[in-house]
């Protein structure tokens, strides 16, 4: 059973690219430039196709080499060396997009025109587009702000409760009795607290109740297995916690399970 994936840069572009094409002004500058790609009709698409297929054309090609930058880009840039200059890891990361652009552009030819170039044909088109996605990388890496540092996330009030030794990431909480037995990286304390409420002072850390008598945080899951018309989730710093048969379709909506 795989593991429950982390939030990974290729989720955080998806996230990044679903919000870009829902913005306005993302939306606003595409169609301008697919418009003005239009009417200009460079590469002589003026002659092969009218306005309105040539306007498709263009918007296709523009949406579809946004798409790659915006998808390559967050995610190649943090994987490079951190030793590499910042010219050479930026050089990198546009020739990386300048060759899915390329793709788009083969793509659509080949399904607008029915043409794949020759290989002369296709070294003038990378010549054409490489030194285009290295510039523009070097553009928006200059000209756009850098994103601003998140800030630290609060620490739940639950670990106000327990001994300073005992604070870390919370793992599980287990009802005992009037008890809740709460378990973290750093230990386990049982605290006077039901259940109910200590999932009441989890703050924001990501989890749910999977059980009448178990919490259990996301990242905590290094494992999950079916038994029967129930689960059990193995946790990374040991242990297991049961999950009812009610609780099963949370944890497929979480991606432990399949659905």
């Amino acid at each position: 059973m795989q593991n429950r994936a982390n939030d990974t840069a290729a989720q955080s572009a998806l996230r990044e690219l679903r919000r870009d094409f829902a913005s306005p002004k993302s939306l606003v500058a595409m169609a301008g430039l697919s418009v003005i790609l239009a009417f200009v009709g460079p590469f002589g698409t003026d002659a092969l196709l009218g306005f309105a297929p040539r306007l498709i054309y263009w918007a296709v090609l523009v949406v579809g080499c946004y798409g790659a930058g915006a998808l390559i880009g967050p995610i190649l840039g943090p994987r490079l060396p951190r030793s590499w200059p910042w010219t050479l890891r930026l050089t990198a990361v546009g020739l990386v997009i300048g060759v899915a652009a390329c793709a788009v552009v083969l793509a659509v030819n080949l399904t607008v025109f029915r043409w794949w170039p020759e290989p002369a044909e296709l070294a003038e088109l990378a010549a054409a587009i490489l030194p285009i996605a290295v510039v523009v990388s070097f553009m928006l890496d200059i000209l756009l702000p850098a994103p601003a540092a998140a800030p630290a996330p609060l620490p739940p009030p639950l670990l106000d409760r327990l001994p300073v030794a005992k604070r870390g990431p919370l793992l599980a909480l287990t009802a005992e009795d009037h008890y809740t037995r709460v378990r973290t990286a750093a230990g386990e304390e049982l605290v006077l607290l039901r259940l109910s409420d200590a999932m009441r002072e989890v703050g924001d850390t990501p989890g749910a109740q999977v059980h009448r008598s178990h919490w259990v945080a996301w990242d905590a899951v290094r494992a999950a297995r079916r038994e029967g018309d129930r689960a059990v989730l193995s946790l990374s710093h040991g242990g297991d916690i049961p999950v009812s048969r009610t609780y099963v379709p949370t944890i497929k909506d979480a991606g432990l399970l399949p659905k």
